[in-house]
């Protein structure tokens, strides 16, 4: 019964999809144009929820400001789903998915999925989503889990069914560029919210992103996985969270919002692991992390580049990170520090917006 038992269970391991090969990875990456996008929230949305919502979700201003994108040559976003709405409406929340790549289809732009993300508020709440607070970069963004799911082993299942249900649904689907499992792993969000996260969150986190990789092989989707390393010089040695980032990722990615030097030791540190490298948040004006500066070392290398916002809206990134010690509530910053459209389509530097057609090469660059 013993043999009988191991050669089970060895077939079950030969059946289970495993990451993905270097050559599969390269192949993959070689069919793709030089991507190029941004992290992507409407502008009337301040969070994953509100985005998503049946009663929020507004496809007109997506369908507008992802215009907008395509008109500068961008050809792919990157965009935080949550698992609280597949709770609320599983069916409803696929279908509002399969209305957003539709949208994004018609200005040739594919989409880069992000299931959980560990950053900002751990106390995430369904129905309506507070208003943004005066003046404070990004004060309405919510942690998938929250707080009380991550540390809750009985609420596993249903996260489970969450990250394959969604994976399953666009596992073949094109429009579909790859999945970014979990955003930020590590992040303690000070000095935002670290009062209130969990004590054990990190020890949480590196024993359910395992499962979580292990959950979205087992649907095998076509596209490839990947959560970005966001911190350190990634050629010291690793962190348990950046060893299972990294060895379990199809593909490479990756967060610098510093400056070009910074940007290149990174990328050439990651560069040993011989797969596609994305970088899927660059981009903060006061710490000289510009388009100008970034997008002609990442075209160079053939790394994706995702900055962080589109439209000015109700997350309010173009407020610095220090607007939760100091918020700008009675004046703007002196520069933005995300983000590149006004909410009327008007870019924030004309120069900038002209860079970035140019680099792309316009709106024929976006993918077919």
């Amino acid at each position: 019964m013993l043999a009988i038992a191991f050669v089970c269970a060895a077939a079950m391991a030969l059946a289970q999809p495993a990451r993905w090969s270097e050559d599969r990875a390269n192949q993959w990456y070689a069919q793709q144009p030089w991507l190029v996008g941004a992290d992507f929230i409407p502008s009337t949305a301040i969070n994953q929820l509100e985005m998503w919502q049946a009663d929020t979700f507004d496809p007109e201003t997506i369908d507008r400001e992802l215009g907008w994108a395509e008109n500068i040559g961008m050809n792919t976003m990157r965009v935080f789903l949550h698992d609280l709405l597949w709770k609320q409406d599983p069916d409803g929340f696929k279908d509002r998915i399969d209305q957003f790549l539709a949208i994004a289809e018609r200005h040739r732009i594919r989409v880069l999925l992000v299931l959980f993300d560990s950053c900002w508020d751990p106390n995430p709440r369904l129905g309506k989503q507070r208003e943004p607070r005066k003046g404070v970069h990004n004060s309405g963004w919510v942690q998938s889990p929250g707080r009380a799911a991550l540390v809750d082993p009985a609420e596993y299942p249903r996260l489970k069914e969450y990250v394959q249900g969604v994976i399953g649904a666009f596992a073949n689907d094109r429009r579909v560029l790859a999945w970014d499992l979990w955003n930020e792993p590590d992040n303690e969000n000070r000095p935002a919210y670290i009062k209130i996260e969990p004590q054990r969150k990190t020890r949480a986190v590196l024993h359910l992103l395992p499962e979580v990789f292990e959950w979205a092989r087992e649907v095998n989707p076509s596209q490839p996985l990947t959560s970005g390393v966001w911190k350190g010089s990634f050629t010291r040695k690793l962190s348990g969270m950046e060893k299972i980032q990294l060895d379990s990722s199809d593909i490479i990615s990756f967060h610098n919002y510093n400056a070009p030097a910074s940007f290149k030791a990174h990328a050439r540190a990651l560069e040993a692991y011989r797969r596609p490298i994305l970088c899927t948040e660059y981009m903060a004006r006061d710490l000289d992390s510009r388009f100008e500066n970034i997008l002609p070392v990442a075209k160079r290398t053939h790394i994706a580049a995702y900055n962080w916002g589109l439209v000015q809206g109700k997350t309010q990134t173009w407020l610095p990170w220090d607007s939760w010690k100091h918020p700008y509530a009675d004046h703007d910053p002196a520069v933005w520090h995300h983000d590149i459209f006004y909410k009327d389509g008007r870019p924030y530097r004309q120069a900038e917006a002209d860079f970035i057609r140019k680099i792309t090469g316009g709106a024929e660059s976006a993918a077919p």
